[in-house]
This record gives structure tokens, C-alpha cells and sequence, in this order.
């Protein structure tokens, strides 16, 4: 494989890029649509401790109500506990040969998955902390394993943003244990607008409930795309009303799709059909307070988003952070 850093400094090169075309904010607090506009309630709830962490993903374990949270820079895990401002550390920085912590699910079962985007997924028990499984990208070719859903059934689906394709890992896998190879489950290379070799493409992913479909967005093309999970038929959702351009992180709850917008500190809301294949934007808050958002996650009645601030001394930019690192709580939206 690729060497990690190389692939890393890609990936900042392409979302550099991608910053340049970012447009103007508006001032601090504004949540608009297209009739109106309102204002959400932004505020910290929790702080990640440490000066480098600049966080990526996180997770809502659903029996428990506890957060996970990880480290783009080194890997580090972090755990968050209700009613406890200030996370620990769940898995320290380069465990497992871990180099990043971008995707984080936890599955019914209370089973921590962890992207690492030059390697691939590692499963972990969270009562014990055990390494369950791992799975590495296939080949020699540049790979950024991205984002992860976990559908119905139990298997999981991981995007990577170079390759255009979306892996999967059944449950039988994972039960098998050990350290196994990621197989391709659907192929968008044909799908997507053209695109220069290397390019981001598909980043955040989820499941639909009914565990008939999967949505990805396509962060450059500005596309949402529909994978029917049992016959692997590919199609592009209609839009109505905006795109996903700059899309990062995905939430799909009772209808509705929440998406980022990574480098436009922007989140947006979407209608989407029963059926998976159309959908209409509803709300769109634009806030600095999110501190360039890379993901966010439904969980004891809230939504948590990641403020990475990787614009302040991170992959995409000069200066100093915020400090400590924080996981915002958004109301309005």
C-alpha cells in the first residue's frame, strides 16, 4: 500500500482545493431557507482533551447513550459519558497501527468500528476494549476509506473517497474474527460525473431503516446516490432545492436526512421519499460556531456535530486552534 502520509497529504491537497471554492459566510447564528429565516441553538457538549486532536468522526452507542469520537491526526479514540464535559481516552493514539479515526459506528451488538482512511476498518468490543476484527483495503492502488453505516442486518458499508467505491463486511466476518481483506460491494467509478483521477468523490453514507437502500453523497459532484442493497442497482437521487456539494457526514432519522458541509460550516436537511430516490431540502444553517463540521450523530434526544477546526492548523489551513477540541450540540435544524 500507499504510503500513509502520502495519502494523507493528498487528501489535503484535494480538500484545500476544495476550501478555495467555499463561498462567503453569512454572519454568526443565521439558519435560512428558502422562506425564512431562523435561528438555531449552537452550544459545547463536550471537550476533547489535548492540543492536536482535530476530530473527524463520531458515534452514539445506542443502548448506552455514550459517544465516541476520533482523532484525524493520530487515531485516538475518545469515549464520552452523559452528564461528563470532558472525555477519556478509549483507544490511544496509533493503536493497532491505527494512523487516523475518520468513520464511527456502533452497531447493536456494542461493537466500536473505526475507519482508518490508509488502512481500512477495525472492530473493537466497547465493554473491553479487545481488537475483534480488522479489514484492509484490497490491492496497492491510493485508497481513503472514509465514512460507515451500518444497515439492518448487521453488515456494514464503507465508502472510499479515492477508488469511488463503497466496501462491505457481513456479520459472518466479523464473527470469524481475525485480519481479513475489504470486498467491493458497489462500484461507482461509471456512475459519478467525470472527475480527475484522485479526486474526493463519495464520502458520508447511511442506511435506510427498512434496510432496502444505502444514500452516499458525492462531496465534489454535489450528487446523492441511491445503492439498492439487494440487487446493487445504483441510481442518482433527485434534488430538489440545492445540492450536496462539499458533503462530509450523513444522518438519516425518520424521513429526514441531515447532511455537512465540510468546508462551508453549513448543515442542511432534506425530505427524502419512501423510496429513497428523491429528495427536497428543507433547512440549511450556516454558522461559524460549527468550526468547519466534518460529521454528526443522533443520540439522547440531540444532535451532536464534530467541530474539527481543520482550518486552524490542520490538513486544510495555517493558524492556531480553539482549544480544547469540542463535540457541539445543535438545536433548530
Amino acid at each position: 500500500m500507499s504510503s500513509p502520509r502520502l495519502i494523507v497529504a493528498a487528501a489535503a491537497t484535494t480538500l484545500t482545493a476544495l476550501l478555495s471554492l467555499t463561498p462567503a459566510l453569512p454572519a454568526s447564528g443565521a439558519s435560512t431557507t428558502a422562506n425564512q429565516i431562523t435561528r438555531a441553538r449552537i452550544s459545547t457538549a463536550y471537550e476533547l482533551p489535548g492540543d492536536r486532536v482535530y476530530p473527524e468522526g463520531v458515534a452514539v452507542d445506542p443502548r448506552t447513550g455514550d459517544l465516541y469520537a476520533g482523532s484525524y491526526t493520530d487515531g485516538t479514540v475518545f469515549k464520552m459519558t452523559p452528564g461528563h464535559r470532558t472525555a477519556r481516552i478509549f483507544l490511544p493514539a496509533g493503536a493497532d497501527g491505527r494512523d487516523t479515526a475518520n468513520g464511527l459506528k456502533v452497531d447493536r451488538a456494542g461493537r466500536l468500528w473505526v475507519t482508518d482512511s490508509t488502512t481500512g476498518v477495525s472492530v473493537y468490543d466497547t465493554r473491553t476494549r479487545r481488537l475483534l476484527a480488522s479489514f484492509d483495503v484490497p490491492g496497492q492502488a491510493p485508497a481513503f476509506v472514509n465514512d460507515l453505516a451500518i444497515a439492518p442486518d448487521g453488515s456494514a458499508y464503507l465508502t472510499d473517497s479515492v477508488r469511488s467505491v463503497v466496501y462491505r463486511v457481513t456479520p459472518r466476518q466479523v464473527a470469524a474474527g481475525g485480519r481479513m481483506t475489504l470486498t467491493v460491494r458497489f462500484d461507482l467509478g461509471e456512475a459519478l460525473d467525470p472527475h480527475e483521477s484522485g479526486t474526493f468523490t463519495l464520502n458520508g453514507i447511511v442506511a435506510d431503516p427498512s434496510g432496502h437502500y444505502l444514500l452516499t453523497a458525492d462531496m465534489t459532484g454535489g450528487d446523492l446516490y441511491r445503492l439498492d442493497i439487494a440487487s446493487g442497482a445504483i441510481r442518482r437521487v433527485t434534488l430538489t432545492g440545492g445540492d450536496t456539494l462539499h458533503a462530509d457526514g450523513l444522518e438519516l432519522r425518520g424521513g429526514r436526512l441531515w447532511v455537512v458541509h465540510n468546508t462551508e460550516n453549513t448543515i442542511s436537511r432534506w425530505k427524502v421519499t419512501r423510496d429513497g430516490s428523491a429528495a427536497k431540502v428543507e433547512r440549511r444553517l450556516t454558522d461559524k460556531a460549527l468550526q468547519l463540521p466534518t460529521t454528526l450523530a443522533f443520540g439522547n434526544g440531540t444532535l451532536y456535530v464534530v467541530r474539527s477546526q481543520f482550518d486552524k492548523g490542520g490538513p486544510l489551513g495555517s493558524g492556531i486552534p480553539r482549544t480544547p477540541f469540542t463535540i457541539a450540540s445543535v438545536r433548530g435544524i
